[in-house]
């Protein structure tokens, strides 16, 4: 029997809808890429040339074939658009951050509920090579109890960048803690569930700087389990993402996912060579026998693969199964991101 594709619209055709949503539901056979709005550049039709490109969101909107429309807008524009789709009877693929405070995924869920229509959650990062690996670790025992972990997401760009809404205080999520914790945030739910307490620290760097250029996450769990989630954009030398401390021994892994630098440079999804990592990219780890003598092992790291996200879109809605980003991981990174500065 043949399968049923999800027709699918994206409404932008910038960085993230080039690069992250367009090759997988171009490739992926389980979705067919019906419709882009782009409102000034005219470009897809040179990539894709039987993709429809709309003028509006309401165009796309009211198009009776599209099935699931990606909200990959400007951050203070998500919440608007995604309740408009979900109202024209659409399931959403909503990108990070979801939207900037609790009352508005409140009522998204609600119109959700309502309309029949699912709320899907883009967070891509769960997909990484990188942190695959460092979840599997953890999960597997070796490293014993979990006492500390570090999660880290570093940059380095003294400027600022040109996209207003991420640099002007004037929109609630603007800054790096809305632009890469989310990212951090769901990592760390994801495989340690939601911590007792929060500890928020942001911090303003760059020269004339309206928003914060640094933050950090201290999560409290219980039995004394302690993660702290850094970003930082001026970070010149990156430090290990990933540094996981146990009672019977230490993980560490560096940032070193190419799917986005591979996506970049125009690579598809399907490509043989895609989501591997080169050689010399293993985690290293280091266990502590019961003699206290210690062994070290490079290990390499599971092909990385943001198709994942997409097949489980494609199981949630054909074949019934749970979508594992939860909205109640999207509640706690909301209320994570809202939290009071540490003083």
């Amino acid at each position: 029997m043949e399968k049923q594709r999800i027709n699918t619209g994206i409404l932008s055709f910038g960085m993230s809808g080039r690069v992250f949503h367009a090759p997988f539901i171009y490739t992926n056979e389980n979705f067919n890429f019906t419709a882009v709005v782009e409102r000034t550049k005219k470009i897809v039709k040179e990539i894709y040339p039987d993709v429809k490109s709309y003028n509006s969101v309401n165009e796309l909107l009211a198009d009776d074939n599209i099935e699931l429309v990606i909200v990959n807008t400007p951050n203070y524009t998500h919440f608007e658009f995604a309740k408009e789709s979900l109202e024209a009877g659409k399931h959403i693929l909503l990108e990070k951050p979801a939207v900037d405070n609790l009352g508005q995924l409140e009522k998204l869920n609600e119109i959700s509920e309502k309309t029949g229509k699912k709320i899907f959650f883009y967070q891509n990062r769960r997909y990484d090579s990188h942190f695959m690996q460092v979840k599997e670790v953890i999960e597997s025992g070796q490293l014993g109890k979990i006492i500390e972990v570090h999660i880290r997401f570093d940059r380095y760009n003294m400027q600022l960048g040109p996209k207003e809404f991420k640099e002007n205080s004037h929109y609630a999520s603007s800054g790096v803690a809305y632009d890469l914790g989310p990212h951090v945030l769901d990592q760390a739910f994801s495989v340690f569930g939601k911590p007792n307490n929060i500890i928020k620290t942001t911090g303003i760097n760059r020269p004339g700087s309206q928003v914060p250029d640094f933050f950090n996450f201290h999560l409290l769990y219980p039995d004394n389990l302690h993660v702290f989630l850094t970003g930082n954009l001026l970070v010149a030398d990156p430090q290990p993402a990933f540094v996981v401390h146990g009672s019977r021994g230490t993980f560490t892994k560096k940032m070193v996912d190419v799917q986005e630098r591979q996506l970049i440079d125009g690579m598809l999804p399907d490509a043989p060579g895609y989501g591997i990592e080169p050689a010399g990219s293993e985690g290293k780890l280091v266990i502590v026998d019961r003699k206290g003598e210690k062994s070290t092992s490079l290990l390499p790291a599971q092909k990385g693969s943001y198709n994942l996200l997409f097949d489980a879109i494609y199981d949630s809605l054909r074949n019934q199964v749970s979508y594992p980003i939860t909205i109640d991981q999207i509640k706690w990174q909301i209320e994570a991101l809202q939290t009071s500065d540490f003083s």
